[in-house]
């Protein structure tokens, strides 16, 4: 099994399947765990991740598409650029490869065609207009939708290959069809070799052949640059002769004779579609001499010119020796190899000889002014792309040889362009927890803090929103700040004191205060600060508190009095009121027992407890008695008066006739 179906990419992306193998990279069908969404990622293959050199490549040319946006170019979602793995994620396209609609359909209806190729050349301009140019254009990179829409994929692969094709292998065979005869002869190729290559699409969607087969890679690229394919017509008699010179225009060789643009291959078709008998000044013909002439007439995009082509001798009528058409066959063909020959190497020998010249300044200039100058055609020049903040889109902010260096003709220039600054969308992590929210964002290469907030309808925990907003497009690496719910907002209040106050009135106050009152009934005690009538808040829990310290809500409880007090009354007394036998004493209150004692010990006792004596009132007067145990016979020998302060539980026995008539305890 591959080593990656079935595995996860930076926690985010599942691998579901392989849907594409290519020569350097391997594409898979994988879900967007974030985005909830079907993607294809492309991975390069593990022998090229160690190549610095491709590696720097990939990582300008994935940086330049990711700025193309057109409905017929493949959507770039996202990059990687690990030390392991490099890959692209892009936006999954359901449908099959034009190359094998070609091989399935055979040739296509015209109007097919026509469609197709509009299609592609509107995301071609696009891409052009931005200063990128496609260089590996074939039908293996054309996908079809089942609605017919045409996407074209692989951009920049070519691109940051190109070293890597230096010599035409086998290998190659899948592009040698399509390349233009500037890219077979390993010249610098601009957005009129990507047009040439449409043009060779035109040409097998048309005829269901391509214009070139050969055994090797090699063969073919020389056909390229040596032969001239048949015409439309000759294989599909049905091609209306307008299509078919637009085909063969597109086609052209020498680039000066070809579509300048895919504009302008854009605006023929258009034309055409509208109007199928149309015909254009474009013109192909053969005569009956040894040598074949493909050019063009006068039109407005080109001068009447033709290229000579070396082609097979014409066998004559008469019968003359052999010899002579042998002789010529063989000189006719030494002075094509040798054509060849100078036609690729030479200029390779030439470079870097010569005059020197000083390296102007390009910075600030555009893409296209640096094309539309003269140090376009002096010197090689390549474009990068990278983000600056300083620069426009477009706009050289760098170059790789000083301004004012000697230089020699033809000399490697890289200009790098500025892609302005990249933008990233801010992630949706509204309701996630915090954990997969700060996952979310360092994926996406954002600073973060985080912020608590209360948010009684966001679950403690969960996000409650970011800042900048969800969806926002902002700089990349731009802090987030990420608000985390703390649940229902706590408001702080003070505790109001209810001590005193009737029930009604404390549970009042406290609601008013924000706080839930909950009361109990209960008698009084001497631990009680004051005495409390029935009906009245004796204290509360918590304590009454000024500051506002408390969260509201807060349950609060008070304690309400019932009217009595609960206590211990302890009688202390004399010797001289002790009897000589066992006896028992009882405590009387508006002239009844409300509490008694067991037998007490004369010898031993010298006071009692009355335990738990509830009474209904804060002071009261009762009668203490003593009466001896006689057997089963019960008499009161003596009794003394109290006073008795349910606050303290004091007692103060009194003779009966030492009690003043104003006495006050």
């Amino acid at each position: 099994m591959d080593k990656y179906v079935g595995k996860r990419l930076d926690g985010r992306y599942e691998i579901e399947e392989i849907i594409g193998i290519g020569g350097m990279a391997v594409v898979y069908k994988a879900h967007d765990n974030v985005e909830d969404r079907t993607v294809a990622i492309k991975i390069l293959k593990d022998e090229f991740v160690s190549n610095d050199e491709f590696i720097r490549r990939f990582k300008n040319e994935s940086k330049a598409i990711a700025v193309l946006s057109h409905p017929n170019i493949v959507k770039v979602h996202d990059v990687s650029f690990g030390d392991l793995i490099q890959y692209i994620v892009m936006e999954y396209i359901d449908g099959i490869t034009l190359k094998e609609y070609i091989e399935h359909q055979g040739s296509l209806l015209w109007k097919d065609a026509v469609n197709f190729t509009i299609q592609i050349l509107k995301g071609l301009q696009h891409a052009h207009d931005k200063g990128i140019v496609h260089r590996d254009v074939k039908p293996q990179n054309i996908m079809v939708l089942r609605d017919g829409t045409i996407k074209v994929t692989d951009f920049g692969i070519a691109r940051f290959s190109r070293s890597e094709q230096r010599t035409i292998t086998d290998k190659a065979i899948g592009s040698v069809h399509y390349i233009s005869p500037e890219q077979a002869k390993g010249e610098k190729t601009d957005e009129k070799a990507d047009v040439y290559s449409v043009g060779v699409m035109l040409y097998e969607m048309l005829t269901g052949e391509l214009p070139f087969q050969a055994e090797s890679a090699v063969s073919v690229a020389i056909m390229q640059l040596q032969r001239e394919p048949k015409l439309p017509t000759e294989i599909n008699p049905s091609i209306p002769l307008g299509l078919e010179q637009i085909t063969m225009h597109a086609m052209q060789k020498i680039t000066e004779r070809r579509y300048q643009s895919a504009a302008e291959m854009l605006c023929d078709l258009e034309q055409f579609r509208k109007d199928p008998e149309a015909t254009f000044e474009y013109s192909y013909f053969v005569d009956d001499s040894p040598t074949r002439f493909v050019g063009s007439s006068v039109s407005s995009s080109s001068p009447a010119s033709a290229v000579p082509i070396v082609d097979e001798p014409i066998e004559e009528k008469n019968e003359k020796s052999n010899t002579i058409p042998i002789l010529l066959g063989v000189a006719a063909a030494l002075v094509v190899v040798v054509g060849i020959i100078l036609a690729i190497f030479i200029p390779k020998l030439l470079t870097g000889t010569g005059k020197e010249i000083a390296c102007p300044n390009f910075v600030g200039m555009t893409v296209d002014e640096v094309k539309e100058s003269e140090y376009f055609d002096t010197f090689n020049i390549d474009f990068e792309y990278n983000v600056n903040d300083k620069y426009d889109i477009g706009k050289v902010y760098e170059q790789s040889a000083k301004e004012g260096k000697k230089l020699k003709k033809n000399a490697n220039i890289t200009l790098t362009v500025s892609m302005g600054v990249t933008t990233v969308k801010v992630p949706d992590v509204y309701g996630q927890t915090e954990t997969y929210a700060i996952s979310e964002l360092k994926a996406k290469g954002f600073a973060y803090k985080i912020e608590t907030i209360a948010d009684e309808n966001v679950e403690a925990g969960k996000v409650v929103r970011t800042e900048p907003k969800k969806t926002t497009t902002v700089k990349e690496g731009t802090e987030i700040t990420v608000y985390v719910s703390s649940g229902k907002e706590v408001k702080l209040v003070a505790i109001p004191d209810v001590t005193g106050l009737k029930s009604a009135a404390a549970e009042k106050e406290l609601r008013s205060a924000g706080l839930i009152p909950s009361s109990e009934t209960r008698s009084m005690t001497p631990n009680d600060k004051e005495y409390m009538a029935k009906g009245y808040v004796i204290s509360q829990s918590p304590s009454a508190n000024s500051a506002e310290t408390t969260p509201e809500g807060t349950e609060v409880k008070f304690y309400v009095s019932d009217g009595t007090i609960t206590l211990d009354v302890s009688v202390d007394y004399t010797e001289q009121y002790v009897t000589t036998k066992d006896f028992k004493m009882s405590l009387w209150v508006d002239g009844s027992p409300i509490a008694q004692s067991g037998s007490l010990s004369s010898s031993s006792t010298k006071g009692y407890v009355f335990k738990d004596v509830k009474l209904e009132d804060k002071t009261v007067y009762a009668t203490v008695k003593v009466s001896e145990v006689n057997g089963n016979t019960t008499s009161y020998i003596d009794y003394e008066d109290v006073k008795i302060n349910a606050m303290t539980g004091d007692v103060k026995v009194i003779k009966k006739y030492d009690v003043p008539e104003s006495y006050e305890y």
